[in-house]
């Protein structure tokens, strides 16, 4: 078990994110002109150039390429194979975000899947929340709500990529992860890499529930 001088503490005051999910963006995809601008801006900024740096590789002036990136305007086919050139990308690649489908997946109470994983054969229920496949984020997330019951067994020994987030919902654990075990109670979370060994060590209360949310690369 773990004492007070292996807990992991929190940082005060407000965590420096960089994205503010409360911003709308103000570029709509159904628009093709700023769809296009979006991916001619994306890629300059990729390959490290400034608007003057693609201008003198295309031969475009710096202000026909920033009512370009603007969405002011809409770029003919030649120009747009011209800047497919400068960033050795197909022409298609500027269209990737036009009315790209964006998924949403409703699972109402009772409706989850249950699904066998790993952990299955130990007697641990998997019921999977909902699952959204490629997308545009390349993060793929599993979303599942885990239940132990007296007919589980401990199964200390999950390893896979990615980063994984338990949160509790009812019970308690005492749940591994390298070499820390860490109690676990109703309202409480644990975030850690899952390339660590993990899994539930010691069944404290049954049954028990949690939450785990699991997201990993997007092949």
């Amino acid at each position: 078990m773990t004492n007070d001088s292996d807990e992991i503490e929190i940082p005060r005051g407000k965590p420096a994110f960089d994205q503010d999910p409360h911003r709308v963006r103000e570029i709509s995809e159904r628009n093709l002109e700023a769809a296009i601008g979006r991916e001619v801006r994306n890629f300059r900024r990729l390959q490290g150039m400034t608007v003057a740096d693609l201008s003198v590789v295309t031969g475009l002036s710096i202000g026909m390429l920033s009512k370009i990136e603007n969405g002011n305007t809409s770029p003919s086919l030649t120009t747009l194979q011209v800047l497919s050139h400068a960033f050795s990308v197909p022409v298609t690649a500027f269209f990737k975000s036009y009315e790209e489908r964006r998924e949403a997946v409703h699972v109402k109470a009772g409706d989850h899947i249950e699904i066998e994983r790993r952990g299955t054969r130990a007697g641990h229920q998997y019921h999977l929340l909902g699952h959204v496949g490629s997308n545009s984020s390349g993060v793929v997330v599993e979303p599942y709500i885990i239940t132990l019951t007296t007919e589980s067994d401990v199964f200390p020994t999950f390893q896979h990529e990615g980063l994984e987030l338990l949160y509790m919902l009812e019970g308690e654990v005492d749940y591994r992860h390298g070499d820390n075990v860490y109690p676990l109670k109703p309202g409480d979370s644990l975030f850690f890499d899952a390339d660590a060994p993990h899994g539930p060590e010691n069944l404290v209360k049954l049954p028990a529930r949690y939450l785990s949310v699991i997201s990993y690369p997007q092949r």
